[in-house]
């Protein structure tokens, strides 16, 4: 039996075929249109990416051996419609939108609050505010949910809705709205009070995984549905508690699978769930981030430091931080565990006889620093694997998956899967149909390669200075 994943993401939607052997083929992918119609805001057409979502779907149409096929959000982003048309009543509010930043000053006595019960701070990134702002800004919603009709949720739920009939979410995407209760997996009422958002209008929460449908017009069962961040968690074979996967792509984000357990942390990583399996309890994961990574790359890049990517995979002099040169990348602030969206980049230790090739093996350092401190903090709450695996951008640079083992002081897996989140998608959508894609071990795959640590005890004090200076909050 083969797998059919469809990843739907904030530039484009994919299609991939996957073989019980973890073999994969791309059947499609089109990119869809980002609208900027003002500051701080990002939108998509929603039935644009609905058209998209049938396009991928009849790409496979012709393949017979298809069992099952799963289907991977882009998390955050949300709308809402008509339940008795069907249609989307406004653009997708995408998650990289910040509209109603300034309006969640009002809140802010309200955090704590949110954060017991969602697990998440307050932010401009997370659903509840977006969906508020919905009700409040088109009129048609404020009508329909008079008349009962009305429908909010995240794309999945749209989709899903469109697709099988069947209005519903799951755990992992519930899980980044602020409008759930982390511990029940259900709604919270006073959560969905405080931002405005009536509670009749949201989808179901089913798990994971499951017979979650028949998708219209292709006679296959939608067997998953869950996050993007989470599907490469999966992805990565990350299974047991201590199981870990950073993804640098923009930012760095690492998830570490908790298993049972909901561990909370005063300010530090974010609990979440990484995924619910039909008829079992949630599998819950820490999430810790860092705001800059590959966009400190490309910023660097534009200042002229370097030109092109090959330049920046070795260095002769050794290491910079050896040399007395550090970069705190807090280009956007800092994320886990200071959480201070004031503070801002800087190098220290620059002299007359730096290059702009030291200042950017600083830079390149730097981001692995951050992510060392996001791990540690991780370790802290929970032991951690021996082996941590690894994708995204950042990845291909081995200069920077080196220098990354030897501030982990850990085994480094290096995947080069080019679709984590369809594969992990896949492998759920699979395995509620008896079928097991490829390894289950942590990080085993054709595609992938091991980085040793090798010298971490020359970096452990330099190490210690940068993130003392970074935890001061100052940048």
């Amino acid at each position: 039996m083969k797998t059919l994943a469809i990843d739907q993401g904030t530039t484009s939607t994919r299609a991939l075929l996957v073989s019980p052997d973890g073999q994969a083929q791309v059947l499609h992918a089109v990119p869809h249109q980002q609208f900027y119609p003002a500051p701080g805001h990002v939108e998509h057409d929603a039935e644009e990416l609905i058209a998209h979502l049938e396009i991928c779907l009849n790409a496979a149409k012709d393949i017979d051996d298809i069992g099952a096929v799963g289907l991977a959000n882009q998390g955050e982003s949300c709308l809402a419609w008509d339940a008795e048309t069907g249609r989307a009543i406004g653009p997708v509010i995408v998650w990289q939108d910040d509209r109603t930043g300034a309006d969640l000053a009002r809140l802010e006595p309200h955090a704590d609050f949110v954060m017991e019960r969602s697990g998440l701070p307050l932010d401009a990134y997370f659903s509840a505010s977006k969906l508020g702002w919905i009700l409040q800004n088109i009129p048609q919603a404020k009508v329909l949910a008079a008349k009962g009709t009305l429908r909010m949720g995240t794309t999945d739920a749209f989709f899903r809705d469109r697709l099988t009939g069947r209005f519903e979410t799951d755990p992992t995407t519930a899980s980044r709205t602020s409008l759930m209760n982390l511990a029940t997996c259900e709604w919270d009422p006073d959560l969905c009070e405080l931002f405005g958002v009536p509670i009749d209008a949201l989808p179901q929460i089913r798990p994971t995984t499951g017979d979650l449908g028949m998708l219209a017009g292709s006679g296959v069962p939608l067997t998953a549905s869950i996050v993007d961040q989470q599907a490469a968690l999966y992805g990565h074979r990350c299974r047991q508690p201590g199981d870990t996967k950073i993804t640098f792509g923009t930012g760095a984000f690492a998830l570490s699978v908790t298993g049972p357990d909901l561990i909370r942390s005063a300010g530090g990583p974010l609990p979440t769930v990484a995924w619910q399996k039909a008829g079992e309890a949630p599998t819950y994961a820490l999430d810790g981030g860092v705001y800059a990574a590959s966009s400190a790359i490309n910023w660097a890049r534009g200042l002229g430091l370097f030109d092109d990517f090959d330049e920046i995979n070795t260095f002769a002099d050794g290491t910079a931080i050896g040399r007395g040169l550090a970069f705190v990348p807090a280009l956007s602030g800092l994320a886990c565990p200071h959480w201070d969206r004031q503070a801002r980049g800087t190098w220290m230790g620059l002299a007359l006889e730096t290059t702009s090739g030291d200042m950017m093996q600083a830079v390149l350092e730097g981001v692995a620093f951050r992510m060392a401190e996001v791990v540690e903090t991780l370790n802290r709450l929970q032991p951690l694997s021996a082996t941590v695996s690894i994708d995204g951008g950042l990845s291909a640079n081995p200069y920077f998956c080196q220098f990354l083992a030897d501030v982990l002081n850990r085994d480094v897996i290096v995947s080069q899967e080019p679709e984590l989140t369809a594969m992990g998608t896949a492998m759920l959508a699979a395995e509620f149909c008896g079928t097991t894609i490829g390894s289950e071990l942590h990080g085993q795959s054709a595609k992938a390669r091991g980085v040793n640590p090798a010298l971490f005890d020359r970096f452990r004090a330099a190490r210690d200075a940068v993130q003392k200076y970074g935890g001061t909050g100052t940048g």
